[in-house]
C-alpha cells in the first residue's frame, strides 16, 4: 500500500480520479484479492505518476441480492493529465472490467468478479445518464470512506463540506466493514 495524505484532486497540470475497487466472485484470473491487483496494475499503467492505493477491505455486501458474498474493496487515485475526458476515462475502466472477465447480467448489484466504480473526477461534477460525479453514494458508504481514508483522509469531495474522515466518523459502524491482508 502507498499512502499520500496532501492528494490534489487537480493543479495546472494534473487531475487525480478516485476509484473504487470491488470484487466478490473468483474467477479465472485468481480470487478476488488477485483480481483487484490486477486491476490496480491496469490502473498503475494509465496514471501519469504512481497511482496511490489503500489496504485491502472485506466488507458486507449492501444492497445486494441476499446470500451475496463479502466483498473485497480498495480505493485507488490515478494521475492524469488535466485535460483528459471523464467518460473517456470510465471507458477505460470498463475495459480493464470486460479484461478481468467481468459480463453485467442486468442483475443490479449482483455479484461480481470486478467494480470500478469512478468515486471522483478531479472537482469535476457530472450528471450523465451513464455517469455522475463524484459518485452519489461515495460519502454513505463505510466499504467506499474507509480505504479513501488511507489514501486522502483529509480530502474534502466535490459537493461536501466535510472531509473524508469526518464523513466516516458520521456512519454507523455497521454493515462490516475490516482491514485484511492484500
Amino acid at each position: 500500500m502507498k499512502s499520500q495524505l496532501n492528494i490534489t484532486l487537480e493543479d495546472e497540470q494534473n487531475l487525480t480520479a478516485i476509484v473504487g475497487l470491488g470484487s466478490n466472485l473468483d474467477s479465472v484470473y485468481g480470487n478476488s484479492r488477485e483480481v483487484l491487483l490486477l486491476a490496480i496494475r491496469a490502473l498503475s499503467k494509465i496514471s501519469l505518476k504512481p497511482l496511490v492505493r489503500s489496504r485491502f477491505y472485506e466488507s458486507d455486501p449492501v444492497d445486494c441480492p441476499a446470500g451475496s458474498p463479502r466483498f473485497i474493496n480498495a480505493v485507488a487515485a490515478v494521475f492524469l493529465p488535466i485535460d483528459f475526458d471523464a467518460e473517456r476515462f470510465l471507458s477505460q475502466l470498463q475495459k480493464i472490467e470486460s479484461n478481468l472477465g467481468r459480463r453485467r447480467a442486468g442483475l443490479v448489484n449482483g455479484p461480481r468478479i470486478i467494480d470500478l466504480d469512478l468515486l471522483c473526477f478531479g472537482h469535476k461534477k457530472i450528471s450523465k445518464s451513464l455517469l455522475e460525479i463524484p459518485h452519489p453514494l461515495a460519502k454513505e458508504r463505510r466499504f467506499v470512506l474507509l480505504p479513501l481514508a488511507d489514501v486522502a483522509p483529509e480530502m474534502v469531495l466535490p459537493g461536501q463540506d466535510l472531509s473524508v474522515t469526518e464523513l466516516l466518523n458520521r456512519l454507523p459502524q455497521t454493515p462490516m466493514v475490516r482491514e485484511i491482508q492484500d
